[in-house]
Formats: C-alpha cells, structure tokens, sequence
C-alpha cells in the first residue's frame, strides 16, 4: 500500500489527536463506563425511557412521525430529509435555497480588486475574503433580520490548493516551494472578516464598499487585557511591555455577545511555530511541550523571527486566546481577553446568567483535554453596550470535573487556591492563565474526547458539548456500557446547571447522543430508532441552538470512504419522545467540512460555512493528493483553472418563511 502525505486538514486534525495530556486525570470515557453500569442503560440514550411530562412541550410542532406502537411522536423539525451521500456540489433539504454568499478572494474591503487565483498578492488578499472560513456571526443593524454584519473566522490556508504549481508543502516537502510572497499571502488570508449583507427579494447580498467593512489579519495589531497583561512571559523585543501583539490564528469557532462585540477563538497556533531542536533549552519547555509547540506545519518561522521560539521564546504565549473585536467601529483594536485562558480554544458559547453575569462555555479542542468556563464579576449592562467594554477582563476561569454519578463539578482555577501556588510554579494569575492547561491538571479536571463546540440553550438552560471523538481509547478501558475502542465518531453531552444557574459550581450531566451508524452493532451509536439512515451522523464539531431552542450540528470528519456521506448538517432533537432522533439538513461537497452555523434572529436565514473543499479523501488509500490543478471538486465555481473556493453560503426556504418550521 502506498503512503500518501496527509492533507493540510488531515494533519490538523491529526495534530488534534496527538494528545499532549500526559496526566493521570480520570478520562471522560472512564467516567461513562462506571456511571452506565450502575444504572438502567437506556436512562438519556433513547428517548423511549424519557417520562414526556416531566420535559418541554413539543405541541407547537406539527411533525408528527410514526411510532412502533402506531402513536404518533411529536417531531420538533419540520422538513423533508436530504439524502447522504458524496458528490462535487452542496445539497439541502427540498424546499429550501443554499446560495454561495462569498467566496475565498471575494471583495470586503473598497478597493479590493477581483479575484485572480494565477496573480495572487499580499496586498489584494488584505483587502479579500480570506480562506477556510469557520465561526460566523450575525449582528443586526437596527434589530432587523434582513440586515446586519457577517462576522467571519478565516482558520488556516492550504498551500496546494491556494497556489499553482505548488503541491503540498509541509515537513516531508521541506516547503521547497515555499516563499516569502507566498508566506505573507497566507497570513493575509487569517484571521477574520467584517461584511455588510442584506436580503433584497429573498435573495441575501454583500453591502459593497460598506463603511463596516473589514479584514483582520495575522499581522493584525492587537491588545492584551486581563490577568496576562504586561506578564513577563508576555514580553518580547519587538514588545517589551507585554501589552500588544500581531494578529491572530487558527481562529476556529467563536461567539457573539450580547452587547453586540464578536469573540473569536484562536485553536491550533501549535502549528505556526517554528524550531524543534530549541524546544529543550526553552525556558518554558514543559509548558512547550504541553500546548504542542512547535509542530512546524508551516515554515513562517524561516522568515519572520516572532514564529521562531529560539528568537522570541514568549511569543507562543501571546496565541491560545479569546479574541474580542467591535465589528461596528472598523477602527477599534481587538482584545485578546487573557482571563478566559490559554488553550486550543474551539468557540465560546455564551449566556447572560439569570444573576446578570456573563457565561461563557469553552472546549480545548484536542483528544484528553478539558472542558472550561468562565463566569464574569460584573454583570452585564444591556441598556448601556459600552460600559459591557473589559467585562471579560475580571471574573473567574473554572474547569470542569465530571463525576461517575452523573454529578459534575466546576473547579476554579484561581492562583492561591489549591495547587496553584508559587510552590508549585504559579506565580500569580497572568500565569494561571497562560498555562491553564497545567493548571487543569493539577485540579484533576475530566480528560475529554476532543471538547469542540458548546453551546447554550437559553430557553431550557440546557448546555451541550460537542465531542468530535477519541480513537486513542485503549481496549482496556472499554466495558458493556462503553463499548467502543477507538472511538471515530463521537458523542454529545448534555450538562444541566444546578437551579438554573451557570455561575453554579455543581451540575449534572447526561450523554444526549452517541454518533456513529446505528446499523452497525460494533459501532455503539445511540440514535433514537426514529433516525433515518441518512440521519445518523458522525464527528459532532460546531453547533447552533436557534430561536425555539431547537439543536443543530455540523460535523468534521465524514468521508464517501469511511462513512459513504461527506459532512453537513443535522437537525438533532433534544427532548420528549423523539430525543436523540437526527435528520440530514444540508451537506457539502467532497473533501470540505461543515462550519458555522448561524441563524438570523428571525429563523428564516441559516448561514453556514463550507471549508477547505476540494481536497482528497485522507481515508481512501488510494486517493491521489488534491492539489490546484487536481482538485477533488472546483466548487463553488467549477471553471478550469479556478481553484475550489471556501465559501458561505445562505440557507433559506422557497417562497420566505422560517428554516424547518
């Protein structure tokens, strides 16, 4: 069998699932396999054994589907399931419109010239859509639902499919073909984006020459806040005071807030750092070690000094936050917001507590690692957006630990308290933060398969965590009620806070879903058995909860080889008789992940997000790498000579009305 070099996708997935966590903290999957024994296994898996009265009244969906016993089940989703499958284009519900809204290369900011893929520039991408678009946000103007600003996350960029003639360029490749033009294209093509869009006639449109209108970038000049402001190991030679830094990376998922600011998440900066021959003398080479740093995925680190950790040993430090940005004063100064700490951070599913205070929910995306919130001082000031500016700046970092009884605990990780102390290497807060994963450990928080996305059902309280999967779980931590080894597909936890109160210390929690292909017995999925055969799904990433508190997930990680499907998104229901059942929504063409997702505020707009298209199925052995000139797909465009293109796209129903009502 040939060994074909992985994808740049692959390899950040990979990446992922490397596992840094060498502590002996009880893992997720240990937790499951004790609990579920003790207890009647079909308790929260299907929702047969759910006592209807005691959940949310379904009655205001008229979905009924057919039970065994001839009853009728009231179905919370209304619209008639796509099929699976794999193919070169994007595919959704029947009844419902999915038009490409932006395109990788597209105008955002005045002045930016047409996209021409063979006479690229650093100057033209500045002022571009930037590539692999992931989190995205929409922020009314003037409370309308037809009109607002798109708030977009550009995660990483994939040389052999940007460039031509390139081919891949990674550690094997010795990014032969690699440039400094080139380098400085790719950091262009980071960070995020500002647009302006308005539906006119059903049909939604980029505003152009917006006054929003924004690109930031890794060279992006930005301000730390919080407990690592001005810390010593914020410090560098091009900023001796700590306070500032250039740009922003591998923004994965995020948030908006309620007072009208986007918080998006830097995840996997481990890759832009350079120099593994330096990582033993490193001051801090535990930590290095810890967070991944440096894997080299990317060779900026031969041509800018600052990605070279022989050369600034504290810039690693300055990546891993949660980034707040003002998308209505172009002007403004993103905040990386330290106090929210240092991780590979997936999103930051948030909500205003009933106390006041802010919430927000974060994952640290890579296999054995944890599940964090933080819980704001202040509470928030609706009435007045601009007192809510550093809120995020002062409030308490927790992590959590979840117990065999279905019991979970927030555990603070504040400097002082316990094992975070100068004794034990924590000298204050700024480094409780900077090294959170360390300071995780040491409070003995719950290793998780992959925490990625998490979100916050406002009507119920509800929070789900999204758990992309585990193929690392040995055979010996597996038992009749946690029967799978090697987990490829993932589950869904569902966290309840006790009286309803997110800045509560203690919750309890339930597996909503086990993914995977039900039909096959070894796999272990836990769908309830009104989910169709295209409505199973696998890889659980990002996920939305719309305004009936009804949710949404996309996936990362189907492939026509492994599972017959590509990635999309499925419409999952949470509560009464038809808990558990999942239907096939929408899905994307091959080689692409499926991100976002975002509704208006109305329900009648879903925006998604379809990433890195066009690449080669990593689970085919024999698959050929996709490059610019052989491509998996030309989507969404498909002109010769037109590389595919990261795009979103807008989701709307035939003839107006609200998504799946």
């Amino acid at each position: 069998m040939t060994t074909l070099p992985l994808s740049t996708s692959e390899r950040l997935k990979r990446s992922e699932d490397d596992g840094s966590n060498a502590s002996s903290n009880t893992s997720i999957g240990d937790i499951i396999a004790k609990r579920i024994s003790r207890r009647d296994l079909g308790r929260g898996l299907l929702a047969a054994s759910v006592v209807p009265a005691l959940l949310p009244s379904l009655d205001a969906f008229a979905n009924p589907a057919p039970a065994e016993n001839g009853a009728a089940v009231p179905r919370a989703f209304a619209f008639d399931e796509l099929s699976a499958g794999s193919d070169t284009t994007h595919h959704v519900a029947p009844g419902y419109d999915a038009d490409v809204l932006i395109r990788w290369g597209d105008a955002v900011e005045a002045g930016a010239p047409a996209f021409d893929a063979r006479a690229q520039s650093a100057a033209s991408q500045a002022k571009q859509f930037g590539y692999n678009n992931d989190f995205i946000g929409f922020l009314p103007i003037e409370g309308r639902s037809d009109h607002g600003l798109l708030v977009v996350n550009h995660e990483y960029t994939i040389e052999e499919l940007m460039f031509p003639t390139v081919e891949r360029q990674d550690k094997r490749a010795a990014f032969a073909k690699m440039t400094p033009e080139l380098i400085a294209i790719e950091m262009m093509a980071h960070g995020g984006s500002v647009i302006e869009v308005m539906r006119r006639d059903g049909k939604w449109h980029v505003v152009e020459n917006s006054r929003y209108a924004r690109r930031i970038t890794a060279e992006t000049e930005m301000r730390i806040s919080g407990p690592a402001a001005g810390h010593a190991k914020m410090q560098t030679r091009a900023n001796p005071d700590g306070r500032k830094v250039l740009g922003m990376l591998n923004n994965c998922s995020g948030a908006v807030t309620p007072w009208g600011t986007w918080l998006t998440c830097e995840e996997n900066i481990n890759g832009y750092f350079w120099n593994k021959a330096a990582r033993d003398q490193h001051p801090q080479a535990a930590a290095l070690k810890r967070y991944g740093i440096p894997d080299e995925w990317f060779n900026w680190g031969q041509y800018h000094k600052r990605f070279d950790i022989a050369a600034e040993p504290n810039e690693p430090h300055r990546f891993g936050w949660v980034v707040e940005i003002d998308p209505f004063d172009p002007a403004s100064v993103p905040v990386k917001r330290t106090a929210l700490g240092r991780f590979k951070h997936e999103g930051a599913g948030n909500t205003l507590n009933k106390d006041g205070r802010f919430v927000v929910y974060q994952g640290d995306d890579e296999r054995f690692d944890y599940v964090y919130k933080f819980v704001t001082d202040a509470k928030v000031d609706l009435a007045n957006p601009r007192a809510n500016a550093d809120i995020l700046d002062s409030g308490t970092l927790y992590v959590a630990r979840f117990l065999e009884d279905g019991r979970g605990l927030w555990l603070p990780l504040v400097h002082g308290r316990g094992q975070l102390t100068p004794a034990l290497g924590f000298a204050d807060q700024g480094d409780v933060v900077i090294f959170a994963r360390q300071a995780a450990d040491m409070l003995g928080a719950t290793k998780m398969d992959r925490p990625e996305d998490i979100e916050v059902n406002p009507r119920t309280n509800k929070v789900y965590v999204m758990l992309t999967k585990n193929d690392k779980r040995k055979a010996n931590q597996v038992d009749a009620a946690n029967p799978r080894a090697e987990s490829q597909f993932g589950h869904i936890i569902e966290i309840t806070p006790d009286d309803g109160d997110h800045a509560a210390t203690t919750f309890s929690w339930e597996i909503l879903v086990k993914c995977g292909d039900p039909s096959i017995a070894a796999v272990g999925a836990t769908f309830n058995p009104l989910t169709s055969k295209d409505g199973w799904f696998g890889t659980p990433d990002n996920c939305a909860v719309d305004a009936l508190g009804r949710l949404w997930v996309a996936t990362d990680g189907n492939s026509a080889s492994r599972t017959g499907r590509t990635d999309g998104i499925w419409a999952l229901e949470t509560d009464g008789a038809a808990r558990g059942t999942s239907k096939l929504f929408f899905r994307v063409p091959v080689g692409a992940e499926m991100c976002g997702p975002f509704f208006t505020p109305d329900m009648e707009t879903l925006f998604v997000a379809v990433q890195h298209p066009g690449e080669a199925d990593d689970d085919a052995s024999d698959a050929p790498p996709a490059t610019f000139e052989a491509p998996s797909t030309r989507w969404p465009d498909f002109k010769d000579g037109v590389p595919p293109r990261p795009s979103v796209v807008a989701i709307t129903r035939k003839g107006g009305g609200k998504i799946a009502v």
